[in-house]
């Protein structure tokens, strides 16, 4: 072979792999200005605010009422029950309430007649369903906290009453309403990728999130709360449902708690890390540090009226949020894989990852047209026929976008037009839906449960 030849084979050789290994680094990337626009729902100033109850006056509950100071003409709380004392207090203060619309349990409040429009469920996953139960039997609407319930029974009993009292029912899925997903599904409904073909998703949770919430945290074990699939990343699975557009046929799950368990507990560990702990100097999730010395984490879950640091250690002593993560009774797991198979031949993989050094959901989501890669921040769209790359970046949003990137407002926000407008199709998802995804949850963890078997996803299976 002549050496012209054997130059010409190797450039060639060479294009053909640039061509293939790297064909989006040669596109211009345009900003996201050119991607199409979500349209909002239509805005119908009300006669009077939409009124609410709120059950359970904690980070959720509490956040939901705060909401009220900006949308005075739309959203007022009426109403709670609130166990805790000096979090009920402030709650009676923030919104005005007299004596007798103030109480420490959810069970007092159906003891008086329907007083409000809306009973806002934000109490612990194991106080769900009988408190939904109660609120839509005396014909309340529901704004509920993510998971819907601890079970799937449990879940079909709130649908099958809301459907039956024709109730409005917003299941807190906050990222549908979040600019940043927002806009990532509308150019999917727009068909700019063409028709979806496979999802690749990932939770991350980062490692000291997963180590307050679902190690110390209320959501540590399933006799209490829910699998970490459902607790944490039941936004996931509906996001992944809504990316879809179809129907989930059989799921399949692998997962455990590998890291937070007694295998990686130091030597001479104690039980809780203010009993004197032989690493402690050195460990990353030493709680005193954690909470109080070093404030890695808040404080909100430690319950103390003085929040004083003196007070917030003495009053953490010897409670869950003390306890040595490797010695803890949590067993819920720390990582999980999903696969999924929907209708039209898509499939779909998820990864909720607790051993992260960062969050942001990581997406890619491959169409027959174009394919789309994101991280919460950026969404970088590629168009396969015009060979262009569009990024967007949710912060040239403007404005601080508030919890889960502005979803928790604007829920709130479209959950009262369609209240006042008597419409739920103003919801970006309703009860059922949500439902959907909360069994592919179900049937996930039944899966891994069973060592990985493929498990059928049908309501009424």
């Amino acid at each position: 072979m002549s050496n012209q030849t054997r130059r010409d084979l190797l450039r060639g050789i060479a294009g053909a792999a640039a061509g293939v290994l790297l064909p989006r680094d040669l596109w211009a990337l345009e900003q996201g200005d050119s991607l199409p626009k979500p349209k909002g729902i239509p805005y119908k100033k009300p006669g009077s605010p939409v009124t609410a109850i709120i059950l359970g006056y904690g980070g959720r509950g509490g956040y939901y009422g705060s909401m009220q100071a900006g949308m005075q003409d739309d959203w007022k709380i009426v109403g709670v029950a609130e166990p805790i004392d000096y979090r009920r207090e402030r709650a009676a203060s923030v919104h005005s309430l007299s004596a007798d619309r103030q109480w420490t349990t959810w069970e007092h409040v159906f003891d008086k007649p329907k007083m409000a429009d809306v009973i806002v469920i934000s109490t612990p996953d194991n106080l769900h369903h009988k408190p939904a139960m109660r609120a839509l039997e005396m014909g309340y609407n529901l704004l509920l906290e993510k998971p819907i319930a601890q079970t799937w029974r449990q879940c079909n009993d709130i649908l099958v009453l809301a459907e039956k009292k024709q109730a409005t029912v917003a299941v807190c899925h906050v990222l549908r309403y979040a600019p940043y997903f927002v806009q990532l599904q509308e150019v999917i409904r727009s068909g700019m990728i063409g028709d979806v073909v496979s999802i690749q998703h990932m939770e991350p949770i980062h490692y000291l999130h997963f180590a307050h919430s679902y190690v110390r945290g209320p959501w540590h074990n399933l006799k209490d709360s829910n699998p970490s699939l459902l607790a944490k990343s039941c936004h996931d699975l509906d996001l992944i449902r809504w990316f879809a557009g179809k129907n989930c046929k059989r799921v399949a799950s692998f997962g455990s708690l590998k890291h937070f368990a007694k295998e990686y507990a130091p030597k001479g560990a104690p039980t809780h890390c203010s009993m004197g702990c032989p690493v402690e100097s050195t460990c990353i999730y030493n709680a005193q540090d954690m909470y109080v010395r070093e404030k890695r984490w808040g404080t909100h879950h430690i319950i103390t009226r003085d929040r004083s640091d003196d007070a917030i250690l003495a009053a953490m002593k010897g409670t869950q949020y003390d306890a040595c993560v490797y010695r803890h009774r949590n067993d819920v797991v720390d990582h999980q894989v999903v696969m999924m198979e929907f209708e039209s031949k898509i499939t779909a993989s998820f990864n909720m990852e607790a051993m992260t050094s960062y969050g942001g959901r990581r997406t890619r989501i491959m169409g027959t047209k174009g394919d789309i890669v994101g991280d919460e921040r950026y969404l970088d769209v590629y168009d396969f026929e015009k060979q262009k790359a569009y990024r967007w970046d949710v912060n040239q949003q403007g404005g601080d976008l508030g919890g889960h990137g502005g979803g928790d407002v604007q829920m709130v926000r479209d959950f009262t037009q369609a209240i006042i407008q008597d419409n739920q199709a103003l919801l970006a998802t309703n009860l059922r839906t949500s439902m959907e995804s909360h069994l592919m949850g179900f049937r996930a963890e039944e899966s891994r449960n069973k060592g990985g078997s493929s498990m059928v996803v049908q309501i009424g299976k």
